[in-house]
């Protein structure tokens, strides 16, 4: 495919009004000015953002206008995309610019920031903090209280009686007049921000006359469908040391290996078909787990290090050698060495949150056990002094018996 079909259809969600409209423009040759938000509330950017990068990358490489919007003035309202509860904390303004520096070094490790064609970087606060009242009138006034009324995540909350403030309400009236600010004929962001994108493209009808499009992508989902995101708590962060990173990625469900192959590299799409193949007919899907995860990896480092990520994972996880990569230690009672036994010990060590997580953890195989000098796997039954526990694929902890 050309460059155009490309950067229209691969990791696409949707586009509004429609991809004939925006195909036909662009292929005229006229360059456009487009945008992505980001709210600060969080210091680390990750792999989900990553998605929306690489789309603003594409477009910035065509040469078009790309901004990266530091919501430092949305970010004072809090959006409730994606969030079923209200916020219980709402952030200032010089605490949102301070972690709006942070994302710009984070994402110019994908999107450029300067040489040719960089990325123009602004904040929405120095407009939306200087709106009076009577501007902010005229915006509500363009928009009734039904079309509000028809966001999915309102529905829900009324639904479950959940609580939701007139704050959190107004934040599409502020996203979308960012469009009408800027002036702006694009917005790309993920689907979740489908409502708050299309309240701009409301506005810019309203306010300016124009035509404004929006284009969608897919959220990253991990083995669960359950979001990629510091809401969720399953962050693979972007400035996560190279070893942690790969780790963090060989950790991901299989189910998740095309996706990432296809919103995250610029793989073929003939190649991760043929990789998709190899797996239904049962070749073995660490094998391409491994080149995913080394991809990524020197995507956003190097490729030495994301050889020497590779190498230090197959040698702790497939070799099983600990030796320096214990992170603690945990003393247990020597007596009553069975299973309900070492269970509740860790447990009242911190080490689990509960005895019937600890359950699950054990019986599933994500808890087990294994002899210091040989590697060997045992049962609680027989552990000695500086054994190894390891839980999931990353934590080590070296048992002291007492």
């Amino acid at each position: 495919m050309d460059k155009i079909e490309e950067l229209l259809t691969r990791g696409v969600d949707k586009i509004y009004p429609n991809r004939e409209a925006l195909e036909k423009l662009l292929r005229s040759g006229k360059k456009l000015t487009l945008y992505q938000g980001f709210d600060p509330t969080g210091t680390q950017l990750h792999i989900g953002h990553a998605v929306g990068f690489r789309k603003l990358r594409q477009w910035q490489d065509l040469g078009h206008h790309v901004i990266f919007l530091i919501g430092d003035g949305t970010g004072q309202a809090g959006d409730p995309s994606g969030k079923k509860t209200a916020r219980e904390k709402f952030f200032t303004r010089d605490e949102l610019r301070k972690n709006g520096k942070d994302y710009v070094m984070q994402a110019s490790k994908i999107v450029r920031f300067d040489g040719p064609n960089p990325v123009e970087i602004r904040y929405n606060g120095d407009w939306l903090n200087k709106l009076g009242l009577v501007e902010i009138l005229d915006i509500a006034g363009r928009v009734s209280f039904q079309q509000m009324l028809e966001r999915d995540l309102y529905q829900e909350r009324l639904k479950s009686r959940i609580t939701f403030s007139l704050r959190e309400f107004l934040y599409p009236l502020l996203q979308g007049y960012d469009s009408v600010a800027m002036k702006v004929d694009l917005e790309l962001g993920g689907s979740d921000q489908t409502f708050n994108m299309l309240m701009g493209r409301h506005l810019v009808k309203s306010m300016q006359d124009r035509e404004k499009f929006v284009m969608t992508v897919p959220l990253l989902t991990d083995s669960k469908g359950v979001k990629i995101g510091k809401t969720e708590g399953n962050v693979i962060g972007l400035t996560d040391s190279p070893n942690e990173f790969y780790a963090k990625i060989m950790s991901l469900g299989d189910d998740a290996i095309i996706p990432c192959f296809t919103l995250l590299t610029d793989e073929s799409m003939t190649v991760i078909e043929e990789i998709k193949n190899k797996m239904i007919a049962g070749k073995n899907p660490m094998l391409f787990k491994k080149q995913l995860a080394f991809e990524l990896t020197k995507q956003l480092n190097s490729e030495k290090e994301a050889q020497e990520a590779q190498e230090e994972f197959e040698r702790v996880h497939q070799e099983r050698v600990y030796t320096d990569v214990v992170g603690s230690e945990i003393e247990l009672a020597e007596q009553d060495k069975n299973v309900k036994s070492f269970l509740k010990q860790l447990v009242e060590k911190g080490f689990i949150s509960s005895l019937s997580e600890a359950k699950r953890w054990y019986e599933s195989g994500a808890i087990k056990i294994y002899d210091f000098k040989t590697q060997k796997e045992k049962t609680v039954e027989g552990i000695n002094d500086g054994d190894i526990i390891k839980k999931g694929p990353k934590v080590f902890i070296r048992i002291k018996l007492i």
